[in-house]
């Protein structure tokens, strides 16, 4: 008799997430040097970000102190070791370990930071799990080679890898090549993936699109994706590398077959295509179709497909915080999201900065995933971005935040139990810190706050906000215990 389990597996990896250039700091640090993210000035949920080419005195470049992570991490750690992490999502900036991108040898004691950083982690037995490029490359690959769209670029992000891979064959086992690498199929990408620089300072996304040019430099972050893949089982035959996708979860809005098709063509071209490269191998058909249609020529170099073939990732990863709807009705009310906009799905709240709330959402879109692939998946960005207020005393009572989370663990509990082989989870943001899109502190998703605001202000001291109780519960239980009545009773 056939049975399910309704439960997490026993060896399920709990965790949180976050990107070297939302929370280290250290900007300039132990010969560090300028990264793409290091150019971005702060936004707001209404102004846009802006890069600039050169530093404007005035201006405040949020990732330059971020939350100052690079002095804080043991403290930081520590934290994350009490709560009870089994893993722990990170990055590694570039520009740390190759200052220029194109060196031909590393920065030393970029290396030795994450020495220190690793050895940290080992010691609160936390695995790191660890993002090899997260919205950031070093600005002198922009300005010097056109970022990405330069297939340049593949080379030193081989070197980069196998620097990495070297250093820390004993020490890491789980890599991502790219952070959301579908972020280059929508316009407004391309300059946070590193791929095109601006010709002067604008804001960010405002910019004119040049279709051609972020595709080609898709391609090319593809072969090197693939490249790293091979390299690193070459050189530990023991590592477990993973792509990493924006999963966009978009709904027909109403059962007209023209909004199903709509649904059916956004699924495939912002979240398929990609990892149908990465995890089969090859470019889907309706890709092709796609650049024949809109005239594009990805140009390919002789071995391309087989490198694609040869470097398949060994796990699927994703982001998911809502869902929006798509219409073939131009004069639907849009509403936000992450990385995109969507239409307004009437059954849904949305949060502060009106992304929709959808834990029925991830379930669908776990079957989705898991149906066509068959492989390993972790979810590795989930959380709500709020304003937190901190009482009198300094507790943050952020029931808001359990509760989101609270019905996402309880939907990949079902996704489980539909037969989806999920590994882990690490919600977003697990210590508040700067957000890429906006460039806001105010925009907070940890378990743990910060003290510092937009401008740069506060003592960046850490505290434990309410669902800091919460979520140790949640991993000491493995899923069971999802009840936030006893967050008082565990902060006592």
């Amino acid at each position: 008799m056939n049975t399910f389990v309704k439960k997490f597996p026993e060896n399920f990896l709990w965790g949180g997430a976050t990107a070297a250039n939302q929370l280290e700091g250290g900007y300039n640090e132990a010969g560090k040097g300028l990264s793409t993210s290091d150019m971005l000035t702060a936004g707001t949920h209404t102004t846009r970000r802006r890069v600039t080419l050169e530093q404007e005195v005035g201006s405040n470049y949020p990732s330059h102190e971020a939350i100052d992570y690079y002095h804080r991490y043991a403290e930081d750690i520590a934290l994350f070791g009490e709560m009870g992490f089994k893993v722990f999502r990170m990055s590694i900036a570039w520009s740390r370990i190759f200052p220029n991108g194109d060196d031909t040898e590393p920065n030393e004691e970029g290396l030795q930071f994450y020495d220190r950083v690793f050895a940290e982690l080992k010691k609160h037995n936390i695995e790191p799990l660890v993002t090899i490029s997260h919205y950031e490359a070093p600005f002198a690959l922009a300005k010097t080679y056109n970022g990405w769209t330069n297939r340049q670029l593949v080379d030193f992000y081989v070197r980069y890898c196998e620097t990495l891979f070297n250093r820390y064959k004993d020490t890491v086992k789980y890599w991502l090549t790219f952070n959301e690498i579908n972020i280059l199929t929508m316009p407004f990408g391309s300059f946070l993936a590193g791929a095109i620089p601006p010709e002067q300072s604008e804001e960010l996304g405002a910019g004119p699109d040049d279709e051609q040019k972020r595709y080609q430099a898709l391609h090319h972050q593809f072969i090197a994706s693939a490249k790293a893949v091979k390299l690193g089982h070459e050189i530990n035959p023991d590592f477990q590398i993973g792509c990493m996708i924006a999963y966009l979860c978009s709904y027909p809005l109403t059962a007209n077959p023209d909004d199903v098709l709509l649904a059916q063509q956004k699924d495939n071209l912002t979240n398929f295509l990609c990892s149908d490269v990465q995890v089969r191998g090859a470019y889907p058909g309706f890709a092709k179709r796609y650049f024949a249609e809109q005239g594009l020529n990805i140009v390919m170099e002789a071995g391309d497909e087989q490198i694609l073939r040869d470097g398949r990732v060994d796990f699927y990863t994703c982001s998911y915080y809502s869902s929006t709807c798509v219409s073939a009705d131009p004069e639907q009310e849009q509403i936000g999201g992450n990385l995109s906009m969507g239409l307004k799905n009437p059954y849904l709240k949305a949060s502060e900065w009106e992304w929709q709330i959808d834990p029925q959402g991830l379930r669908w879109s776990m079957n989705n995933i898991y149906n066509r692939y068959g492989i390993p998946i972790m979810v590795v960005e989930n959380g709500l971005g709020a304003v937190d207020t901190v009482e009198a005393d300094g507790s943050i009572h952020d029931a808001y935040r359990i509760d989101y989370l609270k019905q996402h663990i309880e939907a990949m509990k079902e996704a489980i139990a539909d037969g989806v082989e999920l590994v882990g989870y690490t919600p977003w943001g697990c210590i508040d810190l700067v957000s890429a899109g906006t460039g806001e502190m105010k925009k907070r998703y940890g378990f743990i706050h910060v003290d510092k605001d937009n401008d740069g202000n506060g003592t960046l001291n850490r505290s434990r906000k309410d669902s800091f109780h919460w979520y140790k519960q949640v991993i000491a239980s493995n899923g069971e215990q999802l009840d936030p009545a006893t967050v008082e009773a565990l902060k006592a």
